[in-house]
């Protein structure tokens, strides 16, 4: 039978022997401590992606051009019509 000797006495490489030893495995379990993300805060990476999904990627006006010649009616036209263009 070995001799007793207190934890404190034991070398450090002895105690971390022991201490591995002593401590189990978490198994499937983590001891990660999560916390869910609140919702009413401001969430840039949403942003970015409604913007990127938006089907406004180019300039309203030609856009407005776009829709207005597609209705048969002239560019010139559209451009009267337009208040960016007076």
């Amino acid at each position: 039978m070995e001799k007793f000797i207190p934890y404190e006495k034991l070398s450090k490489k002895k105690q971390r022997e022991l201490a591995a030893k002593r401590r189990g495995s978490w198994g499937a379990l983590n001891p990660v401590t999560r916390k869910l993300k609140n919702p009413k805060a401001y969430n840039r990476e949403k942003a970015r992606k409604w913007s990127d999904e938006s089907p406004m990627t180019v300039p309203f006006e030609l856009y407005y051009l776009f829709r207005t010649s597609l209705c048969n009616v002239s560019v010139k036209q559209a451009c009267a019509k337009s208040p960016w263009h007076r």
